[in-house]
């Protein structure tokens, strides 16, 4: 890094001796960019709740391999020689897993830093994406950071954008909370238009279902009132051919 920054400023020199144009620098205070987004900090307590967690994993186990090793110490007058290698074995064997737990969780490849990378990138991300926009709008050539290993002996107030940087940052968050707002009301709304049409639907069918009920009740009224014709007809018919019958009995008795 630091001989990233050498030859940054030997650039710098060289071309504020040569170029035709005047170079525009800025820089930011990466610190105090971090420190005022919510994100950040967001991401910084959840990172030190692990933090505090796998301190007091590592803790516990070295409290019970300090307890082993004191109570090896407490009875080593009264145990054989075996026992005392075996015990002495186990305790070894509970310091190298204690030194593999916390490679595990600090390693250079362990926990925290696979944790940090995970909540801090997109969020490094989000700054490094503000810092382009401004570097392409104000046409800067170069943008330090105050809080990295660059030492600046001197820096004017009106080249620190970082205030620029993070009212980028909210409008863009506002932007983003904005159209996410939208797509939720726009979703909510299709919803509603979704339950509004089955709530339609569900009624048509009902309806539907109803209107076919009351004409199927027609349809047995009606066929009720035409079985009771046919039977009353039926009964006149009878009563016609008994009266008929009985009308020719009786002219034949005259004869």
């Amino acid at each position: 890094m630091k001989k990233i920054v050498f030859y940054i400023v030997l650039s710098l020199i060289a071309r504020g001796t040569y170029a035709q144009k005047i170079q525009r620098i800025a820089y930011i205070d990466m610190e105090y960019i971090l420190e005022n987004l919510p994100e950040y900090l967001e991401a910084q307590n959840t990172l030190n709740a692990k933090i505090a967690k796998w301190k007091k994993n590592l803790d516990v186990e070295a409290r019970h391999i300090e307890v082993l090793k004191t109570d090896l110490a407490n009875e080593k007058a009264i145990l054989t020689k075996d026992i005392i290698e075996e015990k002495e074995e186990d305790i070894l064997l509970k310091q190298e897993e204690l030194r593999r737990l916390e490679s595990l969780y600090f390693g250079p490849n362990g926990d925290m830093f696979l944790v940090r990378k995970q909540l801090v990138k997109p969020i490094q991300d989000q700054v490094y994406n503000a810092i382009q926009k401004i570097v392409k709008a104000k046409k800067y050539d170069f943008v330090f950071d105050k809080s990295s290993e660059l030492i600046l002996l001197y820096s004017n107030k009106k080249d620190d954008i970082s205030e620029i940087v993070l009212a980028s940052i909210d409008k863009t968050r506002k932007v983003a909370d904005r159209l996410a707002k939208q797509q939720e009301k726009k979703t909510a709304s299709k919803e509603l238009s979704d339950r509004q049409k089955a709530l339609l639907a569900a009624k048509k069918k009902k309806r539907e279902a109803l209107l076919a009920k009351q004409e199927k009740k027609k349809q047995q009224i009606a066929e009720r009132k035409a079985a009771l014709l046919a039977k009353k007809e039926a009964k006149r018919l009878l009563l016609k051919q008994k009266q008929e019958a009985a009308k020719k009995k009786k002219e034949a008795q005259k004869q």
